[in-house]
């Protein structure tokens, strides 16, 4: 007897009553998924998801109280409490909230006007420790940090060939495991092995990380001579 797999558990946080709404319509219509609650600000975020076990929480950064990033970096701090990953779910594309965002520890970033057919995925991709990052905003991103961080030629040489490629994908912006693996013709399990080990390999804890390290080693501008 096949037992179902839990409900994965989704907290709504965004001061607009209508958005909420609309994203809880939206996910209570899809398999899989409990929305636990909605809240309107960033306090009541933190609070009502460590109280209620959140898996994931979706965040808008612009609330009163306490901010979407403050609330995210709050929520991903270690604690010895179940993580919880945080989806920023946002009208902002501006690379700086990106940024912020990220820094604080936010495992997605998608834009409202943009990307609510990605919120599903997101949320699934979140509960396998992997990232999803709005498209408008995947590029710009990889360039800041590019730009900030600091290069390690040694542990880039401890990737083998094949990682190399995924990794150059992967910080280039496509940030799905299909779209990598159409990418270099290869399969989704490939694409998922070489990845894990990668992540282990360079010390990083998931995929938006490894994109954000291959940045800051330009393993991005070599991904067209690695394919």
């Amino acid at each position: 007897m096949t037992t179902r797999p839990r409900p994965i558990r989704v907290l709504i946080a965004d001061d607009n009553r209508s958005v909420r709404k609309g994203l809880r319509l939206q996910l209570e219509a899809a398999g899989g998924i409990h929305v636990i609650g909605e809240v309107s600000n960033g306090v009541d975020a933190v609070a009502v998801a460590r109280r209620e076990h959140a898996d994931v929480v979706l965040m808008d950064l612009q609330m009163p109280g306490m901010t979407g990033v403050e609330a995210t970096r709050e929520l991903t701090r270690p604690t010895g409490e179940p993580p919880v990953a945080v989806i920023v779910m946002t009208s902002f594309s501006l690379d700086g909230y990106v940024t912020d965002a990220l820094d604080a520890g936010a495992s997605g970033y998608l834009l409202k006007s943009h990307d609510t057919d990605q919120l599903l995925t997101a949320i699934r991709a979140a509960m396998r420790g992997e990232a999803l990052l709005s498209g408008v905003v995947t590029a710009p991103v990889l360039r800041e940090f590019a730009r900030r961080g600091a290069t390690n030629p040694e542990t880039v040489a401890q990737l083998s060939a094949a990682e190399r490629r995924v990794v150059a994908v992967l910080s280039s912006g496509t940030t799905s495991n299909e779209q990598i693996a159409e990418r270099l013709q290869v399969s989704v399990h490939t694409v998922r092995s070489q990845m894990q080990s990668a992540l282990k390999k360079v010390g990083m804890e998931d995929r938006t990380q490894l994109a954000l390290w291959g940045a800051r080693n330009h393993l991005d501008r070599d991904v067209d001579s690695l394919i």
